[in-house]
């Protein structure tokens, strides 16, 4: 037994002792009599011997007094009861003293625990009451279980500087009330003087299970404020619910998309996908990778993953192989690679392919427009073939927001693409369905803004921006994957499926709105600097072109895009064999042109455009 334990079990042995003296005392007012003192005197070694060997399982030797909570007096209230009871067996079962005073049992039991609660009180009282220095006056937004989790934590650790000041919640019944000292000043309305009065350094928003939208309306009122703010994880992310400092965090993906995430029906997708046999190209990417484990939930019969990314693949493979009752087939292999190609889809012949795999930075791809070509345009006119050839159930072309009215030579591929998936559905069988899916920006994915914004921010900036009018469509990976999954099971064929994404944002904004969540104050702490457009790319994206009619499809949240007229496709077969040979013979300028030929909605800016928008 260590020193210190030795220390509190003689102290409670004293505390015993100290309890049973007053109670007699007590009972007796002030002069005990000579026969009930005999009794103190002859079952004092007895009780002590009880209660000390009964305090043992309730672990009341253990504890730090400076964390006391209502869990330590809970034992210290079994522990002392179970020992009465004890004690009194003994005294008038075993041993016969009717005599012995029972009001003595319930006196003692209550001092008994007032002084064992007491001690422990007043180390934690002794404690709280240090002075602390802390540097960072924080205003609270949100006096729920969460608020108060986080402000039971600053005051209890003398490790951070934060000092609450105050709450404000949105409940006028709160308005008044304290919590763990601190007031609740207002609600929304009252923001304003709450901060002028207050004068916190920032504000920490403390609605965990609040939808996203209902941060951002937030955000947006404290923006006018100038102050750092920061946000806490969704309470079912917090293990156990425990909401501490250390789970501030500076800002989550969700938190950036102005609307509501879009949730869809998950049992189309497991009637689709379950027993089948799935090849996914690209898994390697944050798109594939995910498509990948929302397959493996529905319960395949064989994944196959395409993918040249080695490392990717192999990454990726052993977390589906450990998590999933499917079988999993990774295969290294290129999709330009004609022989490879047909080889594996001959070996597994799938029955569904999901088609994510591309080069998809705009930039790079307008100075190497050729292997653009090779791997977006022939990559996907192999796949489809060899799809075709080993009897492929339903093909899905992952493809962009840049393929409508193209301004850069991934588009114009992706656009292509699209137009290869039509005529395949043209000549497929009745079995066969071939359709696409257009996504906006991914947040989050490889090559995300956000990535990028981020990167800027830890180095203290600036922020670059191409242009502050650029607005853009944003979704998240799990949405995107679910999109794309839903389109498998609604596709007739020939269909673009694009969800509904609401108004497009500015890339300014979420900028700024992720400067903001981040903890800094955007164009003082952190600066943004605009660096003009860059080559091939667009002040803002379309999901649809001329030409093309929308419908909604049987899922809200989810719309059909069909072509009015097939025109685009005549033709198309030797248009791409010519493109495809422009690019393999490198001739950029001449494929360029071809690309144009073939996606006649292609039209670079021109270079006064491009002048113009960085000015």
């Amino acid at each position: 037994m260590t020193r210190r334990r030795l220390l509190m079990v003689g102290l409670h042995v004293v505390m015993i002792m100290l309890a049973n003296y007053s109670a007699f005392w007590l009972r007796f007012d002030g002069i005990i009599p000579d026969r009930e003192f005999a009794w103190f005197m002859q079952m004092l070694p007895w009780l002590v011997l009880i209660r000390t060997l009964t305090f043992v399982p309730f672990q009341l030797y253990e504890g730090l007094w400076r964390y006391t909570s209502i869990w330590d007096l809970r034992n210290i209230i079994l522990g002392v009861l179970t020992s009465t009871m004890a004690f009194y067996v003994l005294v008038h079962g075993v041993l016969g003293l009717s005599g012995y005073p029972r009001s003595v049992f319930l006196v003692d039991s209550v001092l008994l625990i007032c002084f064992l609660g007491g001690i422990r009180l007043t180390r934690r009282l002794s404690y709280g009451v240090r002075p602390v220095s802390r540097d960072q006056r924080i205003l609270i937004y949100g006096a729920g279980d969460a608020g108060e989790m986080l402000v039971r934590d600053m005051k209890h650790n003398p490790f951070h500087e934060y000092e609450p000041i105050g709450f404000v919640d949105d409940d006028v019944r709160k308005v008044g009330q304290r919590i763990h000292g601190v007031k609740v000043l207002g609600t929304r309305q009252d923001i304003s003087v709450i901060i002028a009065q207050t004068q916190p350094h920032a504000v920490v928003v403390a609605i965990p299970r609040a939808e996203p939208v209902t941060v951002r309306e937030v955000v947006k009122i404290l923006e006018p404020y100038k102050l750092p703010i920061k946000t806490l994880p969704s309470l079912r992310d917090v293990i156990g619910g425990k909401v501490e400092l250390s789970q501030l965090r500076s800002q989550s993906i969700e938190d950036l998309l102005e609307r509501a995430p879009v949730g869809l029906d998950a049992t189309p997708l497991r009637n689709l996908i379950c027993g089948k046999r799935v090849l996914v190209t690209g898994e390697g990417g944050s798109i594939g990778s995910e498509l990948c484990r929302q397959i493996v939930s529905f319960g395949p019969s064989n994944l196959i993953l395409f993918e040249r990314y080695e490392n990717g693949l192999h990454s990726v493979s052993l977390e589906l192989s450990s998590t999933s009752a499917c079988a999993v087939h990774p295969v290294v292999g290129d999709i330009t690679d004609e022989r490879r190609l047909f080889r594996i889809m001959e070996e597994y012949k799938p029955e569904i392919v999901f088609h994510a795999a591309a080069h998809k930075h705009v930039p790079l791809m307008e100075l190497n427009p050729c292997e653009s070509i090779k791997n977006n345009v022939r990559g996907t006119r192999l796949v489809l073939v060899a799809a075709e050839q080993y009897g492929g159930e339903r093909f899905i072309l992952i493809s962009s927001d840049k393929a409508v009215n193209p301004s850069s030579v991934m588009g114009a591929c992706k656009r292509g693409g699209e137009l290869l998936v039509r005529d395949a559905q043209q000549r497929a069988s009745r079995r066969g369905v071939y359709a696409g899916v257009r996504f906006g920006n991914v947040l989050g994915s490889n090559g995300s803004v956000v990535h990028l914004f981020r990167d800027q921010i830890k180095a203290g900036g600036p922020v670059t921006v191409t242009h502050p009018d650029i607005r853009r469509y944003f979704m998240l990976i799990p949405e995107a994957v679910h999109l794309v999954l839903h389109a498998a099971s609604l596709a007739h064929g020939g269909e673009i499926f694009v969800l509904e994404m609401g108004e497009q944002i500015k890339v300014v904004d979420l900028a700024r709105n992720l400067i903001r969540l981040s903890g800094f104050v955007p164009d003082q702490e952190i600066a943004i600097a605009y660096v003009g457009l860059r080559p091939g790319e667009k002040l803002f994206e379309e999901l649809v072109e001329e030409g093309e009619s929308v419908e909604p499809s049987a899922l809200k949240g989810i719309l059909s895009i069909r072509p009015d007229a097939m025109r685009n496709v005549v033709g198309l077969k030797g248009a791409v064999e010519k493109l495809e040979q422009l690019a393999v013979e490198g001739k950029a300028a001449e494929a360029v042109a071809q690309l144009k030929a073939i996606v006649p909605t292609y039209s670079k800016p021109s270079a006064e455009e491009c002048v113009m928008s960085s000015a």
